[in-house]
């Protein structure tokens, strides 16, 4: 589909080169630019000190609101500059209402990017990109640190899998897809199966793509006992790759928290912007 809203989440802790990183990604792709700057509330306190240090923590919960205000002003004067479209708006929130009031926002526009400017805070980035897969059925657009990315990328590869996950994630991206010059649909140690991969793996999902006019290979890569991300990382690296497109969660979030599981590699690990979808 056509990006036209791309919502951006930041932290306050956020600098000026991020919020122009986002400016660019939303040029790119003459798209209206929604900034969501959040914080995340200090948890209230609880036990025999409670009453002692209520004072406290409501002046200190003021300091956050007159911090998103001032963030927000910044942001403003920041991106007037960059002569886009644009909208700003704050939201203090509890941690454990973070991903579903992000999510609820994130379904206005159709995508939502997590980048720079929520590295300096690891809880809300996860909120971010949770709430959004989870909770807006929108894809999340993830930028490595220090990376750039634009809305039309000439090298894609895409990461199949045959799951319904990465079928969303290819719909998702589909207008990227037709405008690339190259898309390398990729699967790891992939196995013949009826009703999976089919007789010859990755040709369903090529004959598809090539319908819609994009120019398409497939290639069966070894993990030759590696992780699977690392080796889409590396093939990725190898092709100069401007994209990855890959499905989220396989598996239930809590299990790939726990356990560990590609999304979660990918999210830590990528060597290029990824856009997922869950």
């Amino acid at each position: 589909m056509t990006y036209k809203t791309i919502l951006a989440v930041v932290g306050v802790d956020h600098s000026v080169e991020h919020l122009r990183s986002a400016a660019q990604v939303c040029a790119s792709a003459n798209a209206h630019l929604s900034l969501l700057i959040v914080k995340l509330a200090a948890s209230p306190p609880i036990g025999d000190y409670a009453a002692a240090i209520s004072i406290d923590w409501l002046n200190e919960r003021q300091r956050d609101v007159d911090k998103l205000e001032s963030c927000a002003e910044k942001a403003v004067d920041v991106l007037t500059k960059e002569g886009i479209s644009f909208g700003v708006e704050t939201k203090y929130t509890e941690v454990a209402w973070a991903d579903d009031e992000i999510g609820e926002r994130a379904r206005y526009a159709d995508l939502t990017l997590v980048g720079d400017g929520l590295m300096l805070d690891p809880e809300l980035r996860s909120r971010t990109i949770d709430g959004t897969l989870f909770s807006s059925a929108r894809p999340v657009l993830i930028m490595p640190r220090g990376k750039t990315v634009r809305l039309d990328p000439k090298t894609v590869v895409l990461a199949w899998n045959s799951r319904l996950e990465a079928a969303r994630a290819v719909r998702e991206a589909l207008d990227l897809l037709i405008g690339a010059e190259t898309v390398y649909v990729t699967m790891v140690d992939p196995r013949s199966a009826y009703g999976k991969n089919g007789e010859e793996p990755g040709a369903d999902i090529a004959g598809y793509l090539a319908r819609h006019g994009v120019s398409v290979s497939v290639e069966r890569l070894p993990s030759g006992g590696h992780r699977v991300d690392d080796v889409i990382n590396r093939f990725a690296s190898d092709v100069a790759a401007d994209l990855i497109v890959m499905g989220a969660y396989g598996h239930s979030r809590m299990r790939e928290r726990v356990f560990g599981g590609v999304t979660r590699s990918m999210l830590e690990n990528a060597v290029v912007p990824v856009l997922m979808a869950h």
